[in-house]
C-alpha cells in the first residue's frame, strides 16, 4: 500500500508530466501566442522541456532498482530534481544575455554548466542505461586528454570551464538539435500515440490484423506481424513494442505450434523493424530529417520499399517456418463471420485520423502539426462514433498527455546526452577524424567502407534504444560516407537501418532479451533466431546504396522492377534463412537460395536474371520425390 508521501509524489508527476504535455500541444496549436498569452522561443523551449524531462526522470527513476522506495533514494531524487530546476532555471535567466554578447561568461555560468552536464549524465544512467552514459562521459573528457594522444587521435586541448560553456551555451551542444526533435516532433507523436492507446486503437488493430490472417496457416504468427508493425511505427521503442504486443502475441505463436525461441524471434525482429516502417518511424526519423535538412515526407518515400521488403521477408519467414514445423491452417471459426468491412467501419474513428496524419505530411505540414491536427481529428471522429461528451473522454485525453509526456523522458535525455557527443565533435574535430580513419582503413574502396561502418554503427548501437543509437551514428559515422560523396539521405538511412538492428544483434539485443523474458525462451537462442530472421534488414541497406531505385530515386519502371525483383529476392532469402523450400534443404542448397536471394535484391537486369535462373534450377532440382514428414528441428 503506498504511503500519504509516496502518492503525492505520484500525484506530483502526473500533473507536471500533465502541464508540460499540454504546453507542448498549445505551443505548436500557436493558438497562445495568437491570442497573446506567451511567445516562447526555440530555445526557450528547449531548455523548459529538458527542466521537466530531467525533473520528472529523477522523481521517478530509482539510483539502482535495489534502492527503488528507499527514503534515501527518494531524497536524492529529490534533490538531483531541484538542481535540475535550478541549473536550468539559471540557464533561462541567461543564454539571452550571453547569445548576444551583452556578458561574457563568468565562473557562476560555468559552473552551473558543469552541473546540468553532470545531471544530464546520471540522468542517462537511470534512464536509459550505463552503456550510453559511458559513451558520453569518454566524449565529453575526451577534450582533457586529446592532446596527450598521438596521431590522428590527437587534438587542441580544451580546460572544464571552455567545454562546459561551449556545450551549455552555444546551441550545437546540449540544446542542439537532438533535443529540439524531442521538444517538437518526438513528445507530439508520443501524446497521439498514447492517444490512439486510450481510445481503443490497440484493440482495433488487433481485432482486424486477426480477421486479415485468420484461416491462413500461420495465422497467430501473421497477426503478430501485422499487429506489431502497426503499434511499433508509433511507440519508437522495439524493446518497449516486445513487452506490449509480444504478451498477446508470443503466447498465441506457442499455442500455434511455433517454439518459444521461435515466437520470441518472431516479435523481436518485426517489433524492430517497426521503426523502419512509414509513415511514423519511431522517433529517430525525425531528428533525421533536421539533420539531413529535407523534408519529413522524402524520408518516408525513401524508406518505404526497403521497408516493404523487410516485412515481405519475414512473413515468408513466418510461413515456411510454419511448415517446416508442421503448422496447419486452422478451422475457421463459423461463430466469428464479422465482415471486415464492419470491422473497418467500427474502427473509423482511428482509420480518418491516420490517413489524415499521413496526408498532412505528404502535403508538406510539418510532422508535428500534422499530429496536432489528427489529435484533434481523433477526439472529434472519437464524439461522433460515441455520441456523446463526457467525463470519460476528459479523463481519457488527460491521461493520453501524461503518459505520452511520461513516455518520452528517457529518449529526451538520450537526445541531451547526445548533444554532450556531437558538441564534443564539433569542438574537437574528432568526427572528422574518424570519418578519416574509416576512409583510410577502407582504402579508399566504398564497399569497405560500408562494412566498417556497419560494423561501427552495430558495435556503437549494441544496448541503445533506437534514437539514442542513431543520434551517436548520425554524429559519428554517417560523415565518413558523406566524406566519400554518398548522398546524405543515403548514407543516414545506411546508419539507421543499422542503428534498428542492433536491437536484435547478438551478444546485446534488447529487444531479443524482452521478447525471451515473455517466450521463456533462451536468451541466446532467441537472440541469434531473431538475428537470422531479420538479416534481409542487414542486406537492405547495401542494396539500396548500389540500388537507389529501392530508395525510389529513378525512373517508374526501375522502381517496379526493383520491387518485383526484391520480393522474389525475399522469399529466397527467407527461404535460405528457415531451410525450406518445398521440404527442408541441406546446408549447400540453402546457400544456394541464399545467392539467389542477393542477386534478385540488388539493382540490376543481369544479377536479376541470374538469381531467377538459380531460383528456378532450385525449384526444379529440390522438389521432392515422395511425400516429406514436416521436420519439427
Amino acid at each position: 500500500m503506498q504511503s500519504r508521501f509516496d502518492l503525492f509524489m505520484d500525484r506530483l508527476v502526473n500533473v507536471m508530466a500533465f502541464a508540460l504535455g499540454l504546453f507542448h500541444i498549445l505551443e505548436v496549436s500557436g493558438v497562445p501566442a495568437r491570442l497573446g498569452l506567451y511567445n516562447v522561443s526555440t530555445q526557450d523551449i528547449r531548455i523548459l522541456h529538458l527542466m521537466m524531462m530531467l525533473t520528472l526522470l529523477f522523481l521517478t527513476r530509482p539510483a539502482f532498482e535495489s534502492l527503488r522506495g528507499a527514503v534515501s533514494d527518494r531524497l536524492a531524487g529529490i534533490l538531483l530534481a531541484l538542481a535540475a530546476l535550478g541549473a536550468c532555471l539559471f540557464l533561462l535567466s541567461r543564454w539571452k544575455t550571453l547569445a548576444f554578447g551583452l556578458d561574457s561568461p563568468g565562473p557562476t555560468d560555468v559552473w552551473v554548466g558543469l552541473l546540468l552536464i553532470l545531471l544530464i549524465l546520471e540522468g542517462a544512467r537511470r534512464g536509459v542505461g550505463l552503456i550510453l552514459t559511458l559513451i558520453c562521459l569518454f566524449f565529453f573528457t575526451y577534450p582533457f586528454f586529446s592532446d596527450y594522444l598521438p596521431g590522428a587521435l590527437g587534438a587542441r586541448g580544451y580546460t572544464v570551464g571552455r567545454v562546459s560553456e561551449l556545450l551549455t551555451i552555444d546551441s550545437k551542444g546540449i540544446f542542439g538539435i537532438p533535443i529540439g526533435v524531442s521538444a517538437t516532433y518526438i513528445i507530439l507523436f508520443s501524446i497521439y500515440g498514447a492517444f490512439l492507446s486510450q481510445f481503443g486503437a490497440g484493440d482495433f488493430f488487433f481485432t482486424l490484423a486477426n480477421r486479415l490472417t485468420r484461416g491462413m496457416r500461420a495465422a497467430g504468427a501473421k497477426t503478430a506481424v501485422i499487429f506489431s508493425t502497426l503499434l511499433g511505427m508509433i511507440s519508437g521503442s522495439a524493446a518497449g513494442n516486445v513487452a506490449v504486443t509480444g504478451t498477446l502475441t508470443i503466447p498465441m505463436m506457442k499455442r500455434e505450434g511455433y517454439q518459444p525461441h521461435q515466437a520470441g524471434a518472431i516479435e523481436a525482429v518485426v517489433s524492430t523493424g517497426g521503426q523502419i516502417m512509414p509513415p511514423v518511424m519511431g522517433a529517430a526519423a525525425f531528428i533525421m530529417a533536421e539533420i539531413v535538412g529535407v523534408p519529413y515526407a522524402s524520408i518516408m518515400q525513401a524508406a518505404l520499399i526497403p521497408a516493404l521488403l523487410f516485412f515481405t521477408s519475414l512473413f515468408f519467414v513466418v510461413h515456411l517456418q510454419a511448415k517446416k514445423n508442421g503448422i496447419e491452417p486452422l478451422a475457421s471459426d463459423e461463430t466469428d463471420t464479422e465482415s471486415i468491412w464492419l470491422i473497418l467501419a467500427r474502427g473509423g474513428q482511428f482509420i480518418i485520423p491516420f490517413l489524415t496524419l499521413i496526408l498532412l505530411m505528404v502535403n508538406g505540414y510539418s510532422p508535428f502539426k500534422a499530429s496536432f491536427y489528427s489529435i484533434v481529428l481523433l477526439l472529434t471522429t472519437h464524439i461522433i462514433w460515441s455520441r456523446r461528451i463526457d467525463f470519460d473522454l476528459l479523463r481519457k485525453s488527460a491521461v493520453a498527455i501524461t503518459e505520452g509526456t511520461k513516455a518520452v523522458i528517457p529518449i529526451a535525455i538520450a537526445c541531451a546526452a547526445a548533444g554532450i557527443i556531437a558538441g564534443t565533435l564539433g569542438v574537437t574535430g574528432l568526427g572528422s577524424k574518424i570519418s578519416s580513419l574509416i576512409i583510410t582503413a577502407s582504402g579508399g574502396f566504398t564497399s569497405l567502407a560500408l562494412v566498417f561502418t556497419m560494423l561501427t554503427a552495430i558495435i556503437l548501437g549494441m544496448g541503445l534504444p533506437t534514437t539514442a543509437a542513431y543520434l551517436i551514428l548520425a554524429t559519428v559515422v554517417s560523415p565518413a560516407l558523406a566524406n566519400m560523396g554518398v548522398p546524405l539521405l543515403t548514407a543516414h538511412l545506411f546508419v539507421f537501418f543499422f542503428g534498428c538492428v542492433s536491437t536484435i544483434t547478438p551478444p546485446v539485443a534488447l529487444a531479443s532479451y524482452v521478447a525471451a523474458g515473455i517466450a521463456r525462451a533462451d536468451i541466446n537462442k532467441v537472440g541469434w533466431t531473431a538475428f537470422f530472421y531479420g538479416i534481409t534488414c542487414y542486406i537492405l541497406p547495401f542494396m539500396f546504396f548500389y540500388g537507389p531505385a529501392l530508395l525510389m530515386e529513378a525512373s517508374a519502371p526501375q522502381v517496379l522492377l526493383a520491387v518485383v525483383s526484391g520480393a522474389i529476392g525475399a522469399y529466397c532469402v527467407a527461404s535460405a534463412v528457415v531451410g525450406f523450400l518445398q521440404q527442408s534443404l541441406s546446408p549447400h542448397r540453402r546457400l544456394v537460395m541464399g545467392i539467389a536471394g542477393l542477386l534478385l535484391l540488388h539493382q540490376g537486369l543481369v544479377s536479376d536474371l541470374a538469381g531467377c535462373g538459380l531460383l528456378i534450377g532450385a525449384w526444379l532440382l529440390f522438389r521432392p520425390k515422395q511425400k516429406m514428414q514436416p521436420s519439427r528441428r
